[in-house]
């Protein structure tokens, strides 16, 4: 099973999963599937009714099945169409986009508030970049989260990623 580029690196007293992806799509396009409600409901673990375009508090829902978990959320940095930072309950996500190719670089570094979660973190992560891969292409799947990753491999991925990433 193929991984994507991960490592972990102490960040004390937490730790942070870097996570990158290359996408065949500009910055722009990868951008609006960061931060647009609608986009992100087809591909994230998490659902938003506000954009997240500006700083500011919101509530990013985590969605498994019929389940919903409003988590607090803080948007600080906006940098249009390159950097986007939130917490999200007690993890901070940081979005890096650059133009790699006729593409995208997406690097994802999530401060883990939680130790020994980073392999499960990126199986999550990868399932989820797959799907926006996808829905980016125009030919979307749907969104995979939840207990429906167990279902698309999940298990192997983390697998796979704690051997990467120990």
């Amino acid at each position: 099973m193929k991984t994507y580029d991960a490592r972990l690196v102490a960040d004390d007293p937490h730790w942070t999963l870097i996570f990158v992806r290359e996408l065949d799509h500009p910055p722009e396009q990868v951008w609006s599937a960061l931060t647009e409600p609608g986009e992100l409901d087809q591909w994230a673990p998490f659902a938003t009714e506000e954009p997240l375009t500006a700083p500011g508090r919101t509530t990013l829902t985590m969605v498994d099945g019929d389940e919903r978990t409003d988590l607090p959320a803080t948007v600080t940095r906006v940098v249009r169409p390159s950097l986007l930072e939130y917490s999200w309950g007690d993890d901070v996500l940081r979005w890096e986009l650059e133009p790699s190719g006729h593409g995208t670089r997406l690097t994802l570094r999530h401060t883990l508030a939680q130790s020994g979660m980073a392999a499960m973190v990126a199986a999550g992560w990868h399932l989820c970049t797959d799907v926006l891969s996808r829905l980016l292409d125009g030919n979307p799947v749907g969104v995979i989260r939840g207990r429906d990753a167990m279902d698309h491999g999940w298990a192997e991925l983390r697998s796979a990623y704690a051997s990467v990433i120990g």
